[in-house]
């Protein structure tokens, strides 16, 4: 790669880090006329950490991107494929993991030979307090400002760069030890006050890097906050003796007095990466690079990772040949998107680590199965692919005898078994006419239910006419409409396994819109009619004002509420769900955004509580002891003001107290000002929280998409059972057919579409077969090209 590189002739890195040092000889490499200098503060053989971890794809990007470095780096690496998990003096251990430690000094003194050899000039002891200066010095015509976690660039250009820092809520020390491990080792240890955790890995060939790591009250609690440094080094040898072998812990941050070796991880992320300073008359790009632009959690191993790959990608784009802020914007546009996604994952596994006291009720298996999927990065097949032995002992373990995918263990509540994990959510068809399922709907439940799913929820379904979203919504207050329901639940009970819910709820401020497909949650052009809230505040500007429930008010609906669980029970539902989530009638209580009321029912979430409680308490008491009820809640408002995971986690606390056994966790929809942080299972996390630290099972629902995520939700213990919805909108079949991809028969079709299943795993078998070869570099078999 020697494209020309308009305008550019010479390159200043500020921080002689991974970033800085890679990039310059990335480039240097690829153009040697570049005038490249990368000035860094310490001396050359200075370090503040020990080891650092690549992945095994890492070190596939860095032999593409530069073969020399690449192999000089890989000659230095100590390689395992094994972790180990250290819990309740028990242990786990699984391989395939696919991990490189080398010592952060080693690897810095790799980079800056590579740098010398190819003719990057390299200035020590220099510590910049003014990059414009410097630049101007140097007459740079471009600065990569690598500088680190506390990079002064990024602080003197926070107007432009815009960080965000997120200064997390456990305090971590960075030791290591002449005990040497052949696993990366994860050792938990309970003390009086909480739990302590050890990330330990071998980066040599006998030193470790071994991080300690436990929430701040913790760490106050044990006066670690008032310890000098030797002493704080004794209480982590003492406290994690069994593991050392007789080997002290040693610190190399010998300039840092007591606590301020305990740091708090900042989580950095920047609007923006790019700014332009005026350097001799010229406007010269700064381009944040490394721990300046963004960080990782250490838990994820990705700092190096990110700075590595950052200078890969921009030397890549420079490689184009096109002007300058071409290269720029398409660097930060690619790159910005990429960290994120690490960012997102290396959330995941943070919180994992600040709530380790969430998952210490688990037994190990599970307990370590629920931490190499912290960052739901790493899914249930990705495990097998890894470790088949391990994972095939672990779902024997889970479903306590012959292995299944997690996800086709039966369930028992109360008096109900249902046969697997898999729920078809509730999903609104707009086909009911004055509250009346039709045969659409018979239809539509009737084939998710011969699908295969464990059980299938009709629509939220009003027990008013009035508290019907739209005029195309089911109701479930006359005895035609129960006559209708009752029809579809004997249809269900008789021609399939499946069970079959119900979930009630009121439309409250969001109704008397249109149906879906002509104006999601906008008024009806004619026909409204009132609508009822917490408070009299319209759901949009087109949306009418509801009236504030007065309590004749509340005791009616109440009352109405009680009559359709009873209806629902006569007609034969198996399981009843109360929907108190989306900005409906009673989430309209729940949120401080829609809930302004002065009296006993509003202010605090107790009093925003009361009278959904209220509902429950009197439907759980008509509803058949024998048979499950749930609540759906919106476990996140998504907007300034409104209701976080903390308030969720209280009010599935009270519901169960009140007799709930689920609690159905989705998230937002309560206000047009919601801005949901979208992802892959994003709302699994409220789901895994409020299941293990108020100890109810609960329903994951959102962005579930595929057997894989499904899996993993049941196998870690996030969830209970998963819910899907459009993917069942797609293919009514959906559970039949991701079992089949497994190819396993651990699922019942209906005996009219045996032939059609038996197809469909030889089908799916000969795919996989001819991907594997394909992957594999093999040449299919004749008989496999048809």
């Amino acid at each position: 790669m020697n494209s020309s590189t308009p305008n550019l002739h010479r390159v200043l890195c500020i921080g002689g880090g991974p970033a800085g040092l890679y990039f310059a000889l990335l480039m240097k490499a690829r153009h040697p006329a570049l005038d490249i200098t990368v000035v860094e503060r310490n001396r050359p053989f200075d370090t503040f950490g020990w080891g650092v971890v690549l992945s095994d794809q890492t070190l596939d990007n860095l032999a593409a991107a530069d073969p020399e470095t690449a192999k000089l780096i890989g000659g230095e690496f100590h390689h395992w494929d094994d972790i180990q998990v250290f819990f309740k003096g028990r242990q786990v251990r699984s391989g395939g993991h696919g991990f490189c430690g080398i010592g952060r000094k080693r690897l810095l003194n790799i980079l800056q030979e590579r740098c010398l050899a190819l003719g990057v000039k390299l200035v020590f002891e220099t510590d910049v307090t003014d990059d414009q200066a410097l630049a101007a010095q140097y007459n740079a015509d471009l600065v990569i400002a690598s500088d680190g976690l506390n990079s002064r660039i990024r602080q003197r250009y926070a107007d432009v760069f815009d960080p965000d820092i997120d200064l997390r809520q456990c305090r971590f020390v960075w030791l290591g030890t002449h005990q040497t491990f052949d696993a990366f080792t994860f050792a938990f240890e309970e003390t009086e006050h909480g739990w302590f955790q050890a990330h330990a890995y071998q980066f040599d060939n006998d030193t470790s890097t071994f991080i300690v790591e436990t929430p701040e009250e913790v760490w106050k609690a044990h006066g670690l906050d008032k310890m000098e440094q030797p002493e704080a080094i004794a209480f982590c040898e003492k406290m994690f003796a069994k593991y050392l072998g007789g080997n002290p812990l040693i610190s190399n941050a010998t300039h840092l007095r007591g606590s301020a070796n305990w740091i708090r991880f900042p989580r950095v992320i920047c609007k923006n990466w790019t700014h332009r300073i005026d350097v001799n008359g010229r406007k010269v790009p700064v381009v944040l690079m490394g721990d300046a632009a963004h960080t990782a959690h250490f838990s994820i191993g990705s700092g190096t990772k990110l700075a590595l790959e950052d200078a890969i990608d921009l030397a890549n784009e420079f490689g184009t040949g096109h002007a300058i802020d071409e290269v720029l914007t398409a660097y930060e546009a690619r790159r910005s998107v990429e960290v994120l996604k690490i960012q997102n994952a290396a959330r995941n596994s943070t919180e994992w680590f600040e709530n380790v006291d969430r998952y210490t009720g688990m037994e190990i298996e599970q307990f370590a199965y629920s931490l190499l999927t912290r960052s739901q990065r790493i899914s249930h097949e990705n495990l097998r692919l890894r470790d088949a032995t391990w994972l095939n002992g672990y779902e024997q373990w889970l479903a306590g005898g012959k292995p299944l995918p997690p996800m086709l263990m039966p369930l028992t509540v109360r008096g109900l078994t249902l046969k697997n994990r898999i729920v078809v959510s509730p999903m609104a068809t707009y086909s009911a006419v004055d509250g009346v399922p039709q045969d659409f709907l018979l239809v539509h439940l009737g084939a998710r239910a011969l699908g295969g799913a464990g059980m299938v929820f009709v629509e939220m379904t009003s027990p008013t006419p009035e508290g019907r979203i739209t005029p195309g919504c089911t109701g479930l207050y006359n005895d035609e409409q129960q006559a209708a329901f009752k029809r579809i639940v004997d249809f269900v009970h008789t021609q399939s396994t499946a069970k079959i819910a119900m979930q009630l709820g009121h439309s409250g401020p969001k109704g008397s819109t249109q149906v879906g497909w002509e104006g999601s949650d906008e008024p009806l052009p004619q026909g409204n009619w009132p609508l009822l809230s917490a408070s009299a505040l319209p759901y949009g500007e087109q949306n009418q004002t509801p009236a504030q429930m007065t309590r004749a008010d509340m005791d009616l609906m109440r009352d109405q509420f009680v009559a359709s669980a009873k209806r629902a029970a006569e007609a034969g539902f198996d399981w009843l769900e109360l929907h108190c989530a989306h900005g409906y009638l009673l989430s309209s209580f729940l949120s401080p955004l829609t809930n302004l009321r002065t009296d006993e029912y509003g202010g605090s979430l107790e009093n925003r509580l009361r009278y959904p409680l209220e509902v429950f308490r009197a439907m759980r008491a008509a509803w058949p002891q024998e048979r499950p009820m749930s609540v759906r809640i919106s476990a996140h408002d998504w907007a300034p003001g409104g209701n976080t995971a903390d308030d969720a986690v209280e009010m599935a606390r009270t519901f169960k107290e009140a007799g709930a056994d689920f609690i159905d966790v989705s998230s937002g929809q309560t206000t047009r000002a919601a801005k949901p942080v979208y992802g892959r299972m994003y709302q699994t996390p409220f789901a895994d929280r409020i299941r293990n630290e108020v100890g109810i099972s609960t329903i994951a629902v959102g962005a579930i998409t595929d057997a894989d995520q499904a899996n993993s939700i049941i196998a870690a213990g996030r969830a209970d059972l998963c819910a899907l919805a459009r993917p069942h909108l797609a293919d009514p079949a959906w559970t039949l057919h991701e079992t089949a991809k497994l190819q396993n028969r651990d699922v019942d079709w209906p005996k009219q579409y045996l032939s059609g299943r038996d197809q469909m795993y030889r089908e799916i078998a000969k795919q996989q077969q001819l991907a594997a070869a394909m992957a594999a570099g093999q040449r299919p078999a004749a008989e496999e090209s048809h």
